[in-house]
């Protein structure tokens, strides 16, 4: 797949999240959530600033993150479903 976004934008893969409680109870995949827990496909070149230089995004490639619920727009590119968001929707990178 050939795909770039543009400016602050960030592709983003969700991650799957566990089906078992930590009891053991397997939870179906009606009452799952989305995880809000991803990892970035594909970065932008950043944001134009104010004195019109490019300023560069903290994410890169590889990184696992957390957004928000209602964070980005849904795509399926090559069967794939990824997130689509800009960079301010993301809440931090997992190390």
């Amino acid at each position: 797949m050939k795909f770039r976004p543009l400016h602050d934008r960030v592709l983003v893969k969700r991650v799957d999240s566990d089906t078992k409680t930590k009891g053991g109870i397997i939870i179906p995949d009606t009452a799952q959530e989305k995880p809000m827990e991803g990892k970035v496909i594909a970065v932008g070149s950043g944001s134009r600033g104010e004195d019109g230089k490019i300023q560069p995004l903290d994410v890169k490639k590889g990184d696992r993150i957390l957004f928000g619920k209602w964070s980005g727009t849904e795509v399926k590119m090559d069967g794939d479903e990824l997130l689509i968001m800009k960079e301010s929707d993301i809440m931090g990178i997992i190390q």
